[in-house]
């Protein structure tokens, strides 16, 4: 019955996708992941287009847009996509797309906790100023890195709390060649005990911690696990099973167009994931509307 249920509960609900980018040609595309390269040692990394390509098969590639927008909405149409989680720049695609689409994009702040103060100034502005309904750290990613229980996080985790919205996080090993120490799945349980009404999203799945990852989802009420950069075949089976026992109210879909994973793929593979029939509509919209609020 799964393919059956997923298939009603995109016509009921739609689908929330809480990790989404606009198309680009492959050379502006590549050059977005320059900050990572300034971390990496390896020869590879510094030549590939895409610094964990060697995880994906199928990574979309496109020599011109014309319109990227319009050609990510046309998209998000054809695989039944109401909603999607945007970044929150003053200029570009994204402030393009929530002035286009105002119902169909929802705005997402970052910080980057090593700029201190300014972080937090930079946080409430996205909130009470733009709107943003989230924001988003990955500590990895920056230079220097920083860790999901570092100090310069508590005061973004205080002031999300204050402001009442969810921080998307990364847990688990990266696919970039970076140190995976920031984001191992145990330094959650320290944040989540003492910021117990702190929203916690996870993304990036969590392994080769995802036993762990359930047991945290399991005792802390206000964390959370989102799907993001795995094709649904590669699902983790604890995160599934969890999912279908006691966790359907945990989980939320997030993709990763057009970063690694084309959103044909995603949804071709989308049915064959077995969940049980009452998830699919909490996995693919409910939860991420009731967490981030809209």
């Amino acid at each position: 019955m799964s393919r059956e249920a997923f298939e009603k509960a995109r016509a009921d609900v739609g689908v929330f996708d809480t990790m989404i980018g606009f198309p680009q040609p492959r050379e502006e595309q590549a050059k977005q992941y320059d900050f990572i390269r300034k971390q990496t040692h390896d020869s590879d990394s510094q030549e590939w287009e895409f610094p964990a390509q060697y995880m994906f098969k199928g990574v979309p590639h496109y020599d011109r847009v014309d319109d990227p927008v319009d050609m990510l909405v046309a998209k998000m149409d054809q695989h039944g996509i109401r909603k999607a989680l945007t970044g929150l720049p003053v200029r570009g695609n994204p402030k393009v797309a929530l002035e286009r689409y105002p119902d169909r994009f929802v705005p997402s702040g970052q910080v980057d906790p090593n700029t201190g103060m300014d972080a937090v100034r930079a946080l409430h502005e996205s909130v009470r100023v733009h709107g943003a309904k989230a924001t988003h750290c990955w500590g990895t990613g920056l230079i220097p890195q920083v860790p999901l229980n570092d100090k310069k996080m508590y005061p973004v985790y205080a002031k999300c709390v204050e402001l009442g919205v969810p921080i998307f996080v990364y847990a688990g090993v990266p696919g970039p060649r970076i140190r995976f120490a920031p984001q191992d799945v145990a330094l959650l349980d320290e944040v989540c005990w003492y910021f117990p009404e702190l929203k916690i999203v996870t993304r990036h799945g969590g392994e080769p911690w995802a036993e762990l990852m359930v047991k945290l989802l399991l005792k802390w009420p206000n964390l959370y696990y989102s799907t993001s950069a795995f094709a649904p075949k590669h699902y983790n089976r604890a995160i599934v099973d969890f999912a279908n026992t006691r966790g359907a109210d945990k989980i939320i879909y997030a993709g990763y167009y057009p970063m690694g994973l084309d959103i044909d793929r995603i949804f071709a593979e989308m049915p064959d994931v077995p969940f049980r029939d009452h998830v699919w509509p909490k996995f693919l919209y409910e939860n991420a509307a009731r967490v981030l609020d809209v």
